[in-house]
């Protein structure tokens, strides 16, 4: 079945694989709404590339929804605790670490569903990985199994039979590498996302997080020149 002229909502953060996920969905042929969440996060900088990416991929629309998560804490992102920096690969893929954001997924993955029954779209895209990222539990396939028989039980057009919810996540399977290949592929501009936890005042990336290793790598891998603007070297 053709998806041209279908809506999705995708949730885009301004990082690297938000941007490649909406660029996906645009080649598939999806009119793409976007949200993005300024919940409170240290890395700030990522709405504003969030914006560009918006511009430079042409979604329908895009929506900044305000959400104070710093009100629970519990996270490097959303508290006053440090960025971990300097972790090796071991210690990357061990365990959940601290800039994980208690239940972050399921909270905007619902917000993106009310959106999406509003707006009569079936299909909510996530740029969620488990292979190349940092021991997220909310980014698992069993999480979003479990996520999409909730949106199409918990809503009334899926207790209606009026459409059937999908959620999308073409990054699930895929290394840093292969994502960064297939986000050039479809024209995606890296040098407008942003990926750092722990950002200078400038916005440039400290090239220490493990968001930042897990980048560094990618680009490395994939072959492609990475167009991140570091902080300088101390």
């Amino acid at each position: 079945m053709s998806t041209i002229n279908r809506r999705a909502v995708v949730l885009l953060s301004g990082g690297l694989d938000s941007a490649t996920t909406l660029a996906i969905a645009r080649a598939e042929g999806y009119g793409c709404f976007a949200i993005s969440f300024d919940y409170g996060q240290r890395h700030r900088f990522e709405l504003e590339a969030a914006r560009k990416v918006c511009d430079a991929l042409g979604v329908v629309q895009q929506i900044v929804v305000p959400i104070d998560l710093r009100a629970f804490g519990g996270s490097a992102l959303t508290s006053d605790i440090a960025v971990p920096k300097g972790r090796d690969a071991d210690e990357m893929s061990t365990g959940i670490p601290i800039t994980y954001v208690p239940a972050r997924n399921t909270v905007f993955l619902s917000l993106a569903l009310g959106w999406a029954e509003v707006l009569g779209a079936f299909d909510i895209f996530i740029g969620v990985n488990a292979v190349d990222y940092s021991g997220y539990p909310d980014c698992r396939p069993e999480f979003i199994a479990a996520f999409e028989t909730l949106a199409n039980r918990a809503t009334k057009a899926g207790v209606e039979g009026t459409g059937t919810f999908r959620i999308h996540t073409p990054l699930i399977h895929l290394t840093k590498a292969e994502i960064i290949r297939r986000g050039v592929s479809h024209g995606v501009d890296y040098g407008l996302t942003h990926s750092c936890y722990d950002p200078d005042a400038q916005g440039r990336s400290c090239g220490h997080c493990d968001s930042c290793q897990l980048r560094l790598k990618g680009f490395a891998e994939a072959g492609v020149a990475d167009p991140t603007v570091y902080q300088p070297v101390s």
